[in-house]
C-alpha cells in the first residue's frame, strides 16, 4: 500500500514554552490535533490529497487561536482581509484568493477557484462575487471579531507600525511570543498525489492593501508530484523574495536533493541570510514528511498511515 500522510502548521516565531499558560498550550494542542484528525479522516477513506489539505485548513480557519479564517487578525481599517492557497501536485492545478471578506473558510472559495473558474488567483471584490456566486459561506462581521484580536490592533491602529499576528515593539505586554500567523497543510493520499493549502489573516495593522506570500504559488504554496508540496509560514516579504516553496521543489528536482535537505537549505540557509524568520512544512510522493523552521518555535503535527501521530509547538 502507497503510505499517506498529513503534516499541519499553525504559524511559527517566538513561541517559548515560559510564555505559554498549560491551558494556553492544551488548546493549541488540541486545534492542532483537531486539525490533523479531519484531514487524516479524509486519507484514511481513501480521499484526495487536495481534499485532506482543505479538510484540516478548515478546521483550522474555524479556531480563533489561529490567524487565519474566523482568528484572522484586523487590518488598518479596522476589519479583516483574508488570503488563502491550493495546489493539486497531481496537474499543478492551483487556485487562490487574497483580500476577500466576510468569507467563513477562504480555503473553501480558493479551491472553488481552482476547480470552477478559468483563473488561478482572485482579489477582492471579485473574489467575494464569485465566492457568493459558487454559494460559499459567509458570516457577518461579528463573527470575525476576538477581543485579543481588536486588542492587538487597538494597540497600533494610531500608528504607522504594523504587526506579525501577534506582538511588536512595544506589544510584549499583550503577549511575549512573536507569531507568524498563517496556518497550512501538505498531504500525500493512497494514490501517490500531493497537494499543499495555506490560508492567513495577514498582518495586523496591514494597510494599502498588502498581500504576503501565503496565496502565492510558489512562495508561500506549492505542490508537484515530482517533487514535493510545501506551505510557508513566517514573514512574508522575504518568503516572497526568495519564492520559498518553489525553492525547495526547484532543489529537489535540479540538485536531487532529498526534501528535508532542500528544505534545510532554504529555511536555515537562505532564509536566515535573508533574514527571514519563519518556516515551512513539507511532503513528497512517498510519504517523506519535514517540519522546518529558523524560529523559536512552530505550531505543528503530522500524522502517517505508519501509525505515527505528532503534535509540537516548541524546538524540541
Amino acid at each position: 500500500m502507497q503510505p499517506y500522510s498529513l503534516v499541519i502548521h499553525g504559524g511559527a516565531g517566538t513561541i517559548i514554552k515560559e510564555d505559554m499558560t498549560p491551558e494556553l498550550e492544551r488548546a493549541y494542542i488540541n486545534g492542532l490535533q483537531d486539525a490533523l484528525n479531519a484531514g487524516y479522516a479524509v486519507l484514511e477513506e481513501g480521499g484526495t490529497a487536495t481534499n485532506a489539505v482543505k479538510a484540516s485548513i478548515v478546521v483550522l480557519e474555524d479556531n480563533l487561536l489561529f490567524n487565519a479564517g474566523r482568528g484572522s487578525v484586523f487590518t488598518k481599517k479596522g476589519v479583516q482581509e483574508m488570503d488563502a492557497a491550493i495546489m493539486d501536485g497531481s496537474d499543478l492545478h492551483a487556485g487562490a484568493v487574497t483580500g476577500v471578506r466576510n468569507v467563513r473558510n477562504p480555503i473553501e472559495l480558493a479551491a472553488e477557484v481552482m476547480h470552477n473558474s478559468n483563473h488561478v488567483f482572485l482579489s477582492g471584490k471579485g473574489a467575494n462575487d464569485f465566492a457568493i456566486k459558487q454559494g460559499i459561506k459567509l458570516e457577518p462581521d461579528e463573527f470575525f471579531f476576538s477581543q485579543f484580536r481588536y486588542d492587538q490592533w487597538k494597540a497600533l491602529r494610531d500608528s504607522d507600525n504594523y504587526s506579525l499576528d501577534h506582538t511588536h515593539q512595544g506589544l510584549e505586554e499583550l503577549m511575549k511570543d512573536k507569531k507568524l500567523g498563517t496556518v497550512g497543510a501538505v498531504a500525500c493520499d493512497k494514490q501517490g498525489n500531493i497537494a499543499a493549502a495555506t490560508s492567513t489573516g495577514g498582518m495586523t495593522n496591514k494597510k494599502y492593501g498588502r498581500i504576503g506570500d501565503s496565496p502565492m504559488i510558489g512562495a508561500g504554496t506549492y505542490a508537484n508530484n515530482k517533487t514535493c508540496a510545501i506551505s510557508c509560514t513566517g514573514h512574508g516579504e522575504v518568503f516572497i523574495r526568495a519564492v520559498a516553496a518553489h525553492d525547495v521543489s526547484s532543489l529537489m528536482e535540479y540538485k536531487g536533493l532529498s526534501l528535508a535537505e532542500a528544505m534545510h537549505e532554504v529555511v536555515q540557509v537562505k532564509l536566515v541570510q535573508m533574514e527571514g524568520e519563519g518556516g515551512m512544512i513539507g511532503i513528497d510522493a512517498k510519504g517523506n514528511v519535514s517540519m522546518q523552521f529558523n524560529s523559536a518555535g512552530m505550531y505543528r503535527g503530522m500524522r502517517n498511515s505508519a501509525g505515527e501521530n505528532f503534535v509540537g509547538i516548541y524546538k524540541d
